[in-house]
């Protein structure tokens, strides 16, 4: 998958795609939906299936001291958009000159002119431009006026009639539920980063682990969850692996700050300076201290162990 972060960098090679427009934070069901249609016109048509999305997310722009809320990062995002077939990734740079282009010059300087989209899918929900006048309706009918197609896709809903959102995945993440958080997902919800180097504490009683901080990420419910974590580059990439997670402050060594240390189960490799995708299947207990690293060391060991039961190694 191509990614093209600024409008300089697009060539003609990346013209006359299909393109569904969105933050797709998090790329959920709903997202999907919206992306499968655009993988359905490109199809029809023969073109490139595209994505244009923005960096930072609209709301960090707007509200910069607010808490971490997003569910995923922008290498996080890229990774799910390139596992549904996307060709090229258009993220586009969402800053003070971006935020005060107008609806219609987005539709007809970006989306026409710059880009030169044969056709473009968005949710129901979709606003655009300046103080977000834009709308489906108005982006339909400016798109016909222009010459190209425009296409708006219903909300896309549960079995119990709640339409799929990134805020009712997050309230899941909040409650421990991280199996409530994949069905709206579509696949377990997943942080990802660099591996930091820590104390090496974990090695000296027999669970070393792979640290990574949440960074922009919302933090999820601390506690201890069975994972998968896979390599997202270089050597052994993709191959996806079992473990056992603490998500939290390790109040039992008295350590600040969140940190998500994943154990990996049957396995000896180095990781730090890598990037790491660790996805949280099931959550096992809360976070709590313990009186000394023999009971921790103990605790772990049953949480291990009921991670293998819950991933079935």
């Amino acid at each position: 998958m191509k990614i093209v972060r600024s409008l300089d960098a697009v060539e003609p090679l990346h013209r006359g795609a299909v393109a569904a427009i969105g933050n797709f934070d998090g790329v959920h069901l709903g997202h999907r939906a919206v992306i499968g249609e655009a993988a359905r016109i490109a199809g029809d048509l023969h073109a490139p299936l595209a994505v244009l999305t923005f960096e930072p997310h609209p709301r960090r722009f707007f509200q910069p001291d607010a808490a971490a809320f997003r569910l995923t990062t922008s290498q996080g995002r890229a990774a799910r958009l390139e596992e549904l077939g996307v060709d090229v990734l258009f993220e586009l740079p969402f800053d003070d000159a971006f935020a005060h282009v107008s609806a219609e010059s987005f539709v007809d300087d970006v989306l026409y002119d710059t880009l030169g989209l044969r056709h473009v899918v968005v949710g129901y929900d979709f606003n655009f431009g300046h103080r977000r006048r834009g709308t489906p309706d108005m982006l339909i009918e400016r798109a016909g006026h222009l010459g190209f197609g425009a296409t708006r896709v219903s909300a896309v809903h549960e079995s119990d009639g709640a339409v799929y959102s990134s805020s009712r995945i997050r309230q899941c993440l909040a409650e421990g539920d991280p199996r409530g958080a994949a069905s709206l997902l579509g696949s377990p919800w997943e942080i990802d980063g660099i591996v930091e180097e820590g104390d090496r504490r974990g090695r000296t009683i027999g669970f070393p682990t792979a640290n990574l901080r949440l960074g922009p990420l919302i933090c999820p419910k601390l506690g201890v969850y069975a994972v998968r974590a896979a390599l997202a580059d270089g050597e052994g990439a993709g191959t996806w692996m079992t473990g056992v997670a603490n998500l939290g402050v390790r109040p039992t060594v008295n350590d600040r700050g969140v940190l998500l240390e994943t154990h990996l189960f049957d396995r000896s490799i180095e990781l730090y300076g890598r990037r790491l995708r660790v996805r949280l299947v099931d959550f096992i207990r809360p976070e709590r201290k313990f009186g000394g690293l023999d009971e921790l060391k103990a605790q772990i060991a049953a949480d291990a162990a009921r991670a293998r039961e819950m991933l079935g190694v």
